[in-house]
């Protein structure tokens, strides 16, 4: 363990982003997702049906004493179903200042402590720096990954986010904003190569900022888009138009948060190609 970071994490995130930098940690090669570890585990809660959550995630949160959640993001079933028996603190409107020794705390008092990130905790979860924060102090972490929203807002669309000669590939991206500036943005861009499926995160309420520059930009306004708000939560609500028409449909639904954006041809799933996988290419032995 080293100098107390209580009053500093920042301090604790750039030490470690310098060990990083110095080499692996040697636990990559110990350890696979799914394994069990030493440590508080970051666990994926899921899109937000309780049925979404791993194996691994259940059985950790089973056996929590302390879960670290990530407050209305996690839908209340989950918690309830998992987590009835723990306490549960939520993470919404505390710094790092405050839950690092939280957390740091009740692990060295021998309690098992679970950190729950809504989704996955790799896809724009903030997770890492808590990690780092943690491991400074001497407090091991890992990942257990979650089913991310673009996975149930795909299953609800009914459709696949890659599609044989529509949707070669798929960009998480999210829109310009107070920690994203104007050049960082490329939500254009993956829209305009026109075989990527975009699935744009915390952007609900800039729909109409995001499409209105789409258009300005040249874009095909008959361009699908599909807007899935709660996906997998029991007030999942799906929203399909155009680049053209998809901002008046949401402002009309008044969504303003907690919905995913997902703008490309496989939106509809129409116009795709059989795959070579169960073609000529399967028979190619016989």
């Amino acid at each position: 363990m080293t100098e107390n970071t209580d009053n500093d994490p920042q301090g604790a995130i750039d030490a470690q982003s310098e060990r990083r930098r110095d080499g692996l940690d040697d636990r990559i090669f110990e350890h696979s997702a799914g394994d069990d570890q030493e440590g508080i585990p970051f666990v994926g809660a899921g899109p937000g049906n309780p049925r979404l959550l791993t194996v691994a995630g259940k059985e950790l949160l089973e056996s929590a004493d302390l879960v670290v959640h990530a407050g209305s993001l996690v839908n209340s079933e989950l918690l309830e179903e998992y987590c009835a028996h723990a306490d549960l603190v939520n993470s919404v409107g505390k710094d790092l200042e405050e839950l690092i020794p939280l957390m740091r705390d009740a692990y060295e008092e021998g309690k098992e402590v679970v950190r729950l990130h809504s989704g996955d905790p790799a896809i724009y979860g903030a997770a890492l720096e808590q990690m780092d924060a943690l491991e400074y102090e001497g407090v091991p972490t890992y990942f257990v990954p979650g089913v991310t929203s673009a996975f149930a807002a795909s299953a609800t669309l009914r459709t696949q986010l890659t599609l044989n000669e529509v949707a070669n590939h798929v960009a998480f991206t999210r829109p310009q904003g107070k920690t994203l500036s104007e050049e960082e943005d490329h939500i254009s861009e993956f829209v305009g190569m026109g075989d990527v499926t975009t699935c744009i995160y915390l952007g609900t309420h800039a729909v109409r900022d995001t499409m209105d520059r789409l258009l300005s930009e040249g874009h095909d306004p008959e361009t699908p888009v599909a807007v899935v708000y709660h996906a997998s939560w029991p007030d999942e609500d799906v929203i399909v138009g155009t680049i053209g028409d998809i901002a008046d449909a949401v402002e009309e639904a008044g969504y303003r948060a907690s919905a995913l954006v997902v703008i490309g041809d496989a939106v509809v799933g129409a116009g795709y190609e059989r795959s070579f996988l169960y073609g000529d290419w399967a028979n190619r032995g016989q």
